[in-house]
């Protein structure tokens, strides 16, 4: 594989551009429980540019998903008796899958029958764009030889422990000791765009791979993955391939993450931190770019 070490730059703004032209996405996940995830994700989307953000969870939280941010629109899904995504919300998110550009699966979800079926229903599209996080992770590592029903193009982004169970569901040899080699080998098998996270993040495809310069300790805290998910998939609706998505992705997301801990400390760090210096982060970063 090619290393990357240039972080791709989002094409300006065009000054006629509306909200369609800044990406529609769809964040599907929470759980009752778990209704912060699925917000984290939108949240972060918001203020990485996506122009439409909508969020889809289980029907009896969406009210608390709603009312922690007026900025984007929410779907109540059917639900299991457990407050998770139940089966049936499949016709439902097809339809609302066609009018988005990226979708997020995962944050909050759970790993019930429901969620895996919707999520390998979503998987099987070939008009799809998937950024697969958190409980999707899991969902995946448990479904068999998933890959061979892939269509959809897609972004995994797990962290050690979730692609540590990845990887046990579709290899039968150990895994490398080599980060970037686990990533590439992961990406390769599942014909995707893998996101390792952790310290020195790793994204790689079929092709090539970037290691990540920015984030500190302060960022292992609840909720961090799930803004990440929502800043990548604002690139990705912002028409940015997987790969530059990705790259951006981590390194604005770290960078936000480097800016809050530098004003509150790495102790204090919280995932809404992130989301707090992700403005900061997008100006700091083009500020530097050539002119």
């Amino acid at each position: 594989m090619n290393q990357v070490n240039q972080v791709p730059v989002p094409a300006p703004r065009p000054r006629d551009g509306h909200k369609g032209t800044f990406g529609k996405v769809l964040i599907i996940g929470g759980s009752v429980g778990f209704s912060g995830a699925p917000v984290l994700a939108a949240k972060a989307a918001l203020r990485s540019g996506s122009g439409l953000v909508r969020a889809a969870v289980p029907k009896s939280i969406q009210p608390i998903a709603a009312s922690l941010d007026p900025c984007y629109t929410t779907i109540g899904l059917p639900e299991d008796s457990l407050g998770r995504i139940d089966a049936t919300a499949s016709a439902l998110l097809e339809r609302f899958a066609e009018e988005n550009d990226v979708i997020c699966f995962g944050p909050g979800a759970g790993t019930g029958s429901g969620t895996r079926e919707v999520l390998l229903q979503l998987l099987a599209k070939p008009n799809v764009r998937l950024i697969v996080d958190a409980d999707g992770l899991n969902v995946l590592a448990a479904a068999g030889n998933w890959p061979s029903n892939r269509r959809a193009s897609m972004i995994l982004t797990p962290h050690p422990g979730e692609f540590a169970r990845l990887w046990k569901g579709l290899f039968r040899e150990p895994m490398p000791t080599e980060r970037i080699e686990q990533a590439g080998q992961l990406a390769r098998r599942v014909g995707g765009t893998v996101v390792l996270k952790g310290a020195g993040t790793v994204v790689a495809d079929s092709e090539q791979y970037y290691v990540n310069t920015t984030g500190n300790p302060g960022m292992a805290t609840a909720g961090s993955g799930d803004v990440l998910s929502g800043v990548i998939t604002a690139l990705a609706g912002q028409g940015l391939t997987d790969f530059d998505a990705a790259v951006l992705g981590v390194y604005i997301h770290g960078l936000a993450g480097d800016l809050a801990a530098q004003n509150k400390g790495e102790i204090s760090l919280t995932a809404m931190d992130v989301i707090e210096y992700l403005p900061a982060a997008f100006q700091h970063f083009l500020q530097r770019q050539p002119r």
